[in-house]
């Protein structure tokens, strides 16, 4: 029985609160369970620690309801009075409601107290259990908090008390003597008094020389972490400059990090890499760059728009019999031709006796999904490289289509005429600058946030000018590493003044990615 069978009072669906552990930043870390209830909820009431980026997963219909708190400031206990009350008052609705809060809820998240408040008033709950940050920031910082070697306890708690009275207080004689012992101290919510829980320690026992370690923003890709000792913590992170959020470690298990320290080593850790084409377009590249340790920062310069008159494309599509060949230069044209098929009433048998060629792996890879393999697949990822192909097999007194972008490069149809062939260039789709790009996301490439910028085609890098104005380009590129996918883009980047860093042998998305992970290293030594 689903949660919306079971009927109230008057046969509406009973409400229910689902306290989620969205994990401690890495979106990777969700839960199977975490992402189901997303996907179906009326509600999300989301922690300040949560990655937003969970919010893609909720239904387009739903309320999305911010509750960014942090009991370091004044007026938390106020807000999370504020978040009872609408938990409770959403789900008596009879709506589905996601709590949804960083790390594990009921790890130092106040989830208990929430859970008692809908317990309370009556209001059915589920708690779904996340990563905690506890843990996970320690390991992605390479410090297993156990070891059969080195310890066989670790402790966990709080580094902000609870400022209202005894109750709840640490008892840091206890923890002490856990530590002193050999085992392991996990200090959450403790940068703020950071020197004073290290004195504490070291008061009651625990030997200044302790291994230590302190990890900001544990599992994302801006992650950070100081190693340091008990007596020196505090001096070693404020010289660091970290902040909150951040995981304490204290105990010998920190000194496994140099061995099996693995996040921070990845081959772009850290780096925020701005991606210029759209999440859809893209997904590929912005997975592949997380797997590298990178954090991609999307901010799409083209967008992707029909033809002002679709009627060539129609009729191209209408009478396809007529011709020897289907060219296919990019994933776009791909898709806009056969949006043009299907809304015809066709499908791939239609391609029945054409003969097929695209442009690069990527391009074969989007016609592969149409359940269509390509008849002519050059061996370099240019148009240039498929005119040769087609021309070494002979186009003379052939017809071919060619479904292209409106500002489509005329290098293909031109080689393939002069060798004799008749090329019909259809518009099948045009690139557009964005009308409303995200002001924040241009504010931050401004002011130099970002450490590398990658061009997939020259409508890109043309369009980011006109977004930022050229001298500006050029101010934000010289203080970047610039990635060009290929020479044409380079040379579009070049005509703009942009000095370009990066340019693979290969034209494609994963070769782009393999010259800046080689370059980075060349860089890093």
């Amino acid at each position: 029985m689903s949660d919306r069978d079971a009927d109230g009072p008057g046969g509406r669906a009973r409400g229910c609160v689902y306290l989620v552990g969205a994990g401690p930043g890495d979106p990777g870390l969700l839960t199977v369970r975490g992402r189901e209830l997303l996907e179906r909820c009326d509600v999300v009431v989301c922690d300040h620690l949560a990655d937003k980026s969970l919010l893609d997963l909720v239904p387009e219909g739903a309320e999305r309801i911010y509750m960014g708190k942090s009991g370091a400031h004044s007026g938390a206990a106020e807000r999370q009075e504020q978040i009872h009350a609408l938990l409770v008052e959403r789900a008596q609705r009879g709506l589905q409601v996601v709590r949804l809060k960083g790390g594990d809820p009921f790890v130092f998240g106040r989830g208990g107290e929430e859970a008692q408040v809908l317990a309370a008033a009556g209001v059915r709950f589920e708690v779904v259990p996340g990563v905690s940050s506890a843990i996970a920031a320690a390991a992605y910082a390479g410090i297993p908090v156990t070891h059969r070697v080195h310890n066989t306890s670790v402790a966990f708690l709080t580094g902000h008390e609870d400022p209202n009275g005894a109750e709840g207080r640490t008892d840091w004689t206890a923890l002490s003597a856990i530590a002193a012992a050999g085992g392991t101290l996990v200090i959450l919510m403790g940068i703020k008094h950071l020197a004073r829980n290290m004195d504490f320690l070291v008061d009651h026992g625990v030997p200044a020389e302790t291994p230590a370690a302190v990890v900001q923003w544990g599992t994302r890709p801006d992650q950070r972490t100081v190693v340091a000792t008990v007596g020196s913590m505090a001096a070693a992170v404020a010289g660091a400059g970290l902040g909150p959020p951040a995981v304490t470690v204290v105990g010998r298990v920190v000194e496994l990090r140099q061995e099996l320290a693995w996040f921070e080593r990845r081959p772009l850790a850290g780096l925020r890499v701005l991606v210029t084409r759209g999440e859809q377009q893209s997904d590929a590249m912005i997975g592949a760059l997380r797997e590298l340790g990178a954090l991609p920062v999307v901010l799409p310069t083209i967008e992707i728009a029909p033809p002002l008159d679709a009627g060539p494309l129609e009729a191209a599509v209408d009478s396809l019999s007529a011709w020897d060949g289907l060219l296919l230069t990019s994933a776009n044209a791909v898709e806009a031709f056969f949006g043009a098929l299907t809304a015809s009433g066709l499908d791939s048998r239609a391609l029945a006796g054409v003969e097929l060629g695209v442009v690069g792996t990527a391009t074969a890879a989007a016609l592969a999904k149409h359940g269509v393999r390509p008849d002519v697949v050059p061996p370099e990822n240019v148009s240039d490289a498929l005119a040769e192909a087609l021309v070494a097999g002979g186009v003379s007194g052939r017809r071919f289509l060619l479904p292209q972008a409106a500002q489509g490069r005329p290098t293909l149809a031109r080689a393939l005429r002069e060798a004799g062939a008749t090329v019909d260039v259809v518009t099948a789709y045009r690139t557009i600058a964005p009308t409303h790009p995200n002001p924040d996301l241009l504010r931050r490439l401004k002011a130099g946030e970002l450490d590398v910028l990658t061009f997939a085609s020259p409508s890109a890098l043309r369009n980011l000018a006109g977004m930022l104005g050229e001298e500006e380009l050029r101010r934000v590129a010289d203080a970047a590493v610039v990635v060009c996918i290929g020479p044409v883009t380079a040379q579009a980047a070049h005509t703009l003044g942009v000095r370009v860093d990066v340019v693979p042998g290969d034209f494609t998305v994963d070769a782009m990615l393999d010259a800046l992970v080689a370059h980075v290293a060349g860089r890093r030594g």
